[in-house]
């Protein structure tokens, strides 16, 4: 027999009955009954039907391909919808930020600002760059919050640990981690193009030591800033297991080194999708700072102050968005952490989904499409 004359295989000859078999309504094959534990994880008055909402979150944690979820959070209408953890994992467990922490340190600069201790437009309060002739004394608070300073921060290098990210935390720039990020000279004219970096938001949270206190001493510096945050922010929210972590400068690791509770991540983007306000109705940041930080950047509609935001981009390729804004409201914006870590709040839903983990690179984007199917459970308003 030749080769043109094999025969055809199983699925070419099933494929016309399966065809068929679609068009005359075949049920399709019936999903595996939901666990207990899955049920168990959704409240009675979730906002949307329990049963479906059930599905989709035991979906997160159980479908091949996404990684592992290790906690689910949803608040709907300010309520909780739903909770879950796996195995080794529970309500008390902190979780590492790793970049969630950049919205946090995005929400402490528009606190000071609100003082009138920071100035948006201003040249931004570094001495390094102060002095005579330095370009440097260009950048603006709004280029550093906007991820747009020029200077050269190289996020992820190649090899990892020549990154300005690793160097900065790991290596040469560890003890003082603001001072190396400020060193760095500039690549780009300031506010020119956008470069994710968390150096900046290291330098950032320099800023905000500077602007607390006059001391170098390091513990100053922490006491300023942890105070701050605590009485200012985490105590007001109820947000009791926040650990934000300090370099041997006393300078907040603000890009990337924050813990705290699935619940306490939620109560952060619940408070942002309430613009700025506590659940008691106390404003903690100002609403038009909240408003700045989800307004796209002009030198990048997907990103705000130390937010990411689900608008498109702009002739950018499938798979490139680090979110999905073909699946939910472009008001929806997110805290967005290494290997998977999210907090997506969508204020046109009322949702906030708090999804920690751990996923890969070719885990994250089917993972956040299956985010994208929760959400969908919740209709725009």
């Amino acid at each position: 027999m030749t080769p043109s004359q094999t025969p055809p295989s199983r699925a070419v000859v099933l494929a016309p009955a399966l065809l068929m078999l679609a068009a005359c309504g075949a049920a399709p094959p019936a999903q595996t009954p939901l666990s207990d534990a899955a049920l168990a994880a959704v409240t009675a008055d979730a906002g949307a039907p329990k049963d479906q909402l059930a599905r989709q979150i035991d979906d997160l944690f159980t479908q091949p391909g996404l990684g592992e979820t290790r906690a689910v959070v949803v608040m709907a209408d300010g309520d909780l919808a739903a909770e879950r953890y796996a195995p080794g994992y529970d309500a008390d467990t902190r979780f590492i930020s790793w970049s969630m922490a950049k919205t946090v340190t995005g929400v402490l600069i528009g606190m000071l600002a609100a003082d009138g201790l920071l100035a948006l437009d201003e040249p931004a309060p570094v001495p390094l760059w102060q002095r005579p002739g330095d370009p440097r004394a260009e950048i603006t608070l709004r280029h550093l919050l906007q991820m747009r300073s020029g200077l050269r921060h190289t996020e992820a290098g190649d090899p990892p640990y020549e990154s300005s990210e690793v160097r900065m935390l790991f290596l040469d720039g560890r003890d003082d981690m603001a001072r190396w990020a400020e060193e760095q000279p500039l690549e780009a004219e300031p506010g020119e193009r956008f470069e994710y970096s968390s150096n900046t938001s290291v330098i950032l949270a320099d800023i905000a030591a500077r602007a607390l206190t006059d001391s170098t001493k390091p513990e100053a510096r922490r006491k300023a800033v942890a105070n701050y945050l605590q009485e200012r922010l985490f105590e007001p929210l109820g947000m009791t297991s926040m650990v934000p972590e300090f370099d041997a400068s006393g300078t907040l690791i603000g890009g990337s080194l924050m813990h705290a509770t699935a619940r306490d991540w939620a109560k952060l983007g619940e408070m942002l999708r309430r613009k700025g306000r506590a659940p008691g109705g106390e404003q903690l940041v100002p609403s038009r700072w909240v408003e700045a930080m989800v307004t796209p950047s002009p030198a990048s509609p997907h990103y705000g102050f130390q937010t990411w935001l689900n608008r498109p981009i702009p002739g950018a390729e499938a798979g490139q968005h680090p979110l999905f804004p073909d699946r939910a409201p472009e008001s929806l914006f997110s805290l967005i952490g290494h290997m998977g870590q999210y907090v997506l709040v969508s204020p046109s839903q009322r949702v906030t989904l708090v999804r920690l983990g751990h996923s890969d690179s070719a885990q994250r984007p089917p993972m956040l499409q299956q985010a994208a199917d929760v959400l969908e459970l919740y209709p725009v308003r």
